[in-house]
This record gives structure tokens, C-alpha cells and sequence, in this order.
């Protein structure tokens, strides 16, 4: 299992088109990934869960990726970091 922090750096926060396109990043991977605030954990693949959490600019989240493959994980996290951080598009 991998984690790294992360501050979410999206001009409107992740909104349902930058949070479709968060669950498609995840969903490539094989590996569990999860994005935990403080109070909540949910997984990334789910559009239903992310929407639950209402992430806004500037807030500060953990994405935490679990599999068979820690070269997946280590992507994983690496692709959905920069994408939360504004280095992706």
C-alpha cells in the first residue's frame, strides 16, 4: 500500500467534469485507490463516492492506492496526484 498527501490545485475544485475525469485516471489502474479527507475514504473508481466528498480548491487530501503491483500503485498515485495538483490536464 502507497499514499501520498496532496492539495487539490483545480481552478473550481473537482467539479463532475474534472471529477469524471479523476475516476477515468483511476479506473486504468488494476490497483484500490482511494481518496481520504480527514473525515471520509472513498474510492476513486466510483463517481458516486467521489461526488460524496464535494472536494473544493485548495483542500488537502491523501490518495492511497492498494494492489498486487507496487509499480501500479506507485503510477497510480503519481498520474492522480499531478492531475489533482494542475501539472496534468
Amino acid at each position: 500500500m502507497m499514499e501520498k498527501s496532496v492539495t487539490i490545485q483545480l481552478a473550481n475544485g473537482l467539479e463532475a467534469r474534472p471529477m469524471a475525469l479523476l475516476v477515468q485516471i483511476a479506473s486504468k489502474y488494476e490497483s484500490r485507490i482511494c481518496l481520504q479527507t480527514n473525515e471520509k475514504k472513498v474510492n476513486a473508481k466510483s463517481i458516486m463516492g467521489m461526488m460524496s466528498l464535494g472536494l473544493a480548491a485548495g483542500e488537502k487530501i491523501t490518495v492511497i492506492a492498494d494492489g498486487n503491483d507496487e509499480k501500479d500503485e506507485a503510477a497510480a498515485i503519481e498520474e492522480i496526484t499531478d492531475y489533482l495538483s494542475g501539472k496534468q490536464k
